[in-house]
């Protein structure tokens, strides 16, 4: 902040002297005007002497007019080179008075109009925080800065809740979803830090920002979360259960926090069954998709071409679901996608709510790439319907 205030003092001279430049110019035509003055006067006695002698009969004519040409010519050669001297119309005092308000009224507008506040927290931010709660100062300052910025109170209210502050973050939350709209992951953020800002007690305002949450994206990951919480909390535990494996379905494999999750759903289901019920079974995706060839690709493609069918998630991780892999001398063909097909034990088929079913023909024998390609449209994955793919696109 030191080299902006450096910087205004800079700019603030340069302006004062276009005030100040004039005042000390006119002091120094006073100075050559009075000099003048004093030439003149000394022109004017050297006449009066030159006058005299000859009243006395000391100079005749001719030599009282050489004399005054002399005279003359040292009055010039004193005076030559000083301009005349400008009239000022606004005074003296004006320039000394604008030169004491620039300044005073600058800092003043500035104080009142400008950004230092923004200046030192962009400089700030430049620098990683030390610690949490020298982010959370941070993060307070620019909400003070910039109280209609959304953005910047929403991470204030993270930070309220990394630091267990929820009722705080709850306040914080309001006003952003005051701000940027009633967007479902906002909802969703507000009803969390209500929930832990209430002692973990379940209240009407919270059931209603999860429920609008949910009838907005019913994939809102913390809405889905704080209801399998609450569900625990008070030991509905297939509830719980239900809620978190569909916030399960939403999380792609590389996250940490699936382990996590899983490892809440075990216990539901072990204290379900300590408490004499039994854990509903997620039923079991089962598709059935008959694949065939165009008439223009049959005409091109080999018999012993690999095709690769599988199913993978609309709104997901792009890994296939489930995949079974035949040749083009098997089309038509019919086959079965289930959980039993999946590729990776995380990602079955029915925790995905939204699927879409592709063919590929890759003569290389690479599931990723190949020759052809058919897509069917997006389709729920508890579909019992037989489903009709066909291979007819060049696969790019």
């Amino acid at each position: 902040m030191i080299d902006f205030w450096l910087a205004a003092g800079l700019l603030l001279l340069i302006a004062l002297s276009f005030l100040l430049i004039p005042v000390l110019r006119g002091r120094r035509a006073q100075r050559e005007e009075d000099r003048t003055a004093l030439n003149v006067a000394l022109y004017q006695e050297r006449v009066a002497e030159l006058q005299a002698q000859q009243d006395e009969g000391v100079l005749n004519t001719a030599q009282l007019d050489t004399g005054r040409a002399e005279a003359a010519r040292e009055l010039l050669a004193d005076t030559e080179g000083v301009e005349k001297p400008r009239e000022s119309r606004l005074g003296k005092p004006l320039p000394f008075l604008a030169a004491f308000l620039v300044p005073v009224l600058g800092v003043a507008l500035y104080l009142h109009y400008g950004a230092s506040d923004k200046v030192e927290l962009t400089r700030e931010f430049s620098q990683p925080p030390v610690s949490m709660a020298d982010m959370t100062r941070r993060l307070e300052r620019a909400a003070a800065a910039q109280p209609d910025s959304a953005e910047g109170l929403y991470f204030l209210g993270r930070a309220y809740m990394a630091q267990d502050r929820a009722a705080d973050a709850a306040k914080v939350f309001e006003r952003t979803v005051a701000l940027a709209g009633r967007q479902p992951e906002l909802l969703g953020q507000w009803a969390q830090a209500q929930y832990f800002a209430d002692n973990k007690q379940w209240s009407p305002k919270v059931q209603a920002l999860t429920d609008e949450a949910l009838k907005l994206d019913p994939k809102e990951v913390t809405s889905l979360g704080l209801l399998g919480i609450a569900a625990f909390e008070g030991q509905r535990y297939q509830e719980a259960i239900d809620y978190w494996n569909r916030l399960l379905a939403q999380l792609p494999p590389e996250d940490n926090s699936r382990v996590a999750l899983q490892g809440g759903i075990d216990r539901a289901a072990e204290k379900l069954k300590e408490s004499g019920g039994s854990v509903a079974q997620v039923p079991k995706a089962l598709l059935k998709v008959r694949v065939d060839l165009s008439a223009e690709v049959k005409a091109k493609a080999l018999p012993g071409d690999s095709v690769f069918i599988f199913a993978r998630a609309v709104n997901g991780p792009p890994a296939p679901l489930a995949a079974k892999r035949v040749t083009v001398e098997a089309l038509p063909v019919t086959v079965e996608l289930g959980d039993a097909d999946a590729m990776m034990p995380q990602l079955k088929l029915s925790n995905f709510p939204e699927v879409q079913l592709v063919a590929r023909v890759s003569r290389a024998g690479q599931p990723t790439t190949g020759e052809w390609i058919g897509r069917s449209q997006p389709l729920a994955s508890s579909t019992t319907a037989l489903q009709q793919l066909t291979i007819d696109t060049p696969d790019q």
